[in-house]
């Protein structure tokens, strides 16, 4: 009974609502789910904001992994913002929620794709769910902003 009550005050914070939540839709009378929204400011590039939309459920252990992303510009990009970023390929991870007591997380992944002077956002979820591992991505180009740097000098 203990690891019970234990298990359910670690869902009530990880479900519990966050300073970073902008909407919140309900799917029905019938359901505990809901469509929560939140925005996420990269910390990095400050003149990027992401909204993502995911599903989460009261009272419960695990939330479906469906999730989408939407980024944009918002403000300045510099070129010493894009400086600061990991360029590899796998890029670097900006924002993880956990979805489950059971080793589930959504992240955000900031990947430069230095080619075509574009920032990819990718959401994913860590775990299979029916079969394939749930994930969105946006993009924010470079054209446009200070940061942008023509073609033959990108290489």
């Amino acid at each position: 009974m203990k690891k019970i009550l234990i298990a359910l005050c670690l869902t009530t914070l990880v479900t519990a609502c966050s300073d970073n939540e902008v909407g919140d839709v309900s799917l029905g009378m019938f359901t505990t789910q809901d469509i929560k929204l939140n925005i996420l400011k990269d910390e990095i590039v400050s003149g990027v904001t992401c909204h993502i939309a995911s599903i989460e459920e009261n009272l419960s252990f695990s939330d479906p992994s469906d999730s989408s992303i939407s980024c944009r510009q918002t403000g300045e990009i510099t070129t010493d913002m894009i400086a600061k970023i990991d360029k590899s390929k796998s890029g670097e991870v900006v924002f993880k929620k956990s979805k489950s007591i059971f080793f589930k997380t959504m992240k955000i992944r900031r990947i430069f794709d230095a080619e075509n002077q574009t920032l990819m956002y990718v959401s994913y979820s860590t775990k299979v769910t029916s079969g394939s591992f749930k994930h969105s991505l946006s993009t924010v180009p470079l054209w446009g902003t200070k940061a942008y740097v023509e073609p033959a000098q990108a290489h």
